[in-house]
């Protein structure tokens, strides 16, 4: 069943219609409804086209958070062979939202980590709908350090509206744990590239994406808050998330005429989820891309070139 999006609702009535249309002539094979549920078709494809040409910075959020989108575990399925999962930070526990391990890209022996949000009910309180505690952050430190070790690519696949604010993460160290992630990515000797798939929320994405290059989906969001959270701070108001999102630049255009984001690819007409396949299969060849560019160099000058590209970040908004 189609999930459809509230500034979709025109859309779900056309769509419906030629589905109603062509169920009746299923039962009834005399009946000729094809040329009307074609025009019927033909109509949708106009209005999503119209739709998705002009989208406003809060309707991006809305369909970067859509449940069906494709998400971590289904891009690790799709683009890596061989893939061997690697559970747990040896301190305290699982963090089942985020999930790693080693993989081939194309052949191509890479460390993949990133943020699973679970595709229904139980999956996403497995999951902790993407938002990961200290454990799955010191997940992912052991796991670069492993690449580390064995001049293995990292690829990095984020989707989360932020780290866990619960007590017990924050018992645990939740911000030295995020500190430590990005620390990490910032000292790796070799390639990384980190893929914005859907959320990249706050302090619990920048642990995975300080990247040598960052990738961001058409439609996928990326900022230092929630745009509720924003407007409930600065208006005390969160249904003005609207306007917040429009202030905080959060979209993949925005961010890569300010040079946050390194690369965008493109969606499907209507999203990431009316075609999962070929986005997963975009995003595996703008990683294969990426990463056989950033192939030469010592690790000292891979190192170097990554913590100029922070040092410079804002200088295009300033310039402008």
């Amino acid at each position: 069943m189609t999930h459809y999006l509230d500034f979709e609702k025109s859309l779900a009535e056309i769509e419906g219609k030629a589905e109603e249309l062509r169920a009746l002539a299923a039962g009834d094979p005399e009946m000729d409804i094809e040329k009307e549920a074609v025009a019927l078709d033909e109509k949708a494809g106009k209005l999503l086209k119209d739709l998705y040409g002009s989208l406003t910075p809060w309707r991006k959020c809305q369909v970067a958070r859509h449940p069906d989108r494709p998400h971590c575990k289904d891009y690790i399925g799709q683009l890596f062979t061989d893939y061997t999962p690697l559970a747990g930070d040896r301190n305290f526990a699982d963090d089942h939202a985020v999930m790693g391990g080693l993989g081939r890209l194309n052949g191509l022996p890479v460390v993949v980590i990133g943020h699973e949000k679970g595709h229904d009910t139980r999956t996403r309180i497995e999951r902790n709908f993407g938002m990961a505690r200290p454990e799955g952050y010191r997940k992912a430190i052991r796991l670069m350090d492993l690449a580390d070790r064995f001049r293995l690519p990292v690829v990095t696949l984020i989707d989360t509206p932020g780290a866990y604010p619960g007590k017990g993460a924050e018992e645990r160290g939740q911000s030295e744990a995020i500190a430590r992630s990005t620390e990490r990515c910032l000292a790796l000797g070799v390639p990384l590239v980190s893929v914005i798939i859907g959320e990249g929320g706050s302090g619990g994405a920048v642990a995975f994406a300080t990247a040598d290059r960052v990738v961001m989906l058409e439609h996928s969001i990326y900022s230092v808050i929630s745009p509720e959270g924003c407007a409930s701070i600065l208006w005390k108001d969160a249904e003005k998330m609207r306007e917040a999102a429009e202030a905080l630049r959060l979209t993949a255009q925005e961010l890569h005429e300010l040079g946050v984001c390194d690369r965008i690819v493109t969606e499907p007409l209507g999203g990431a989820h009316r075609d999962a396949p070929a986005t997963i299969a975009a995003v595996g060849r703008a990683i294969e891309d990426l990463l056989a560019q950033l192939g030469s160099g010592s690790r000292k000058e891979r190192r170097a070139a990554r913590r100029q590209k922070y040092l410079d970040l804002g200088s295009k908004g300033l310039a402008a």
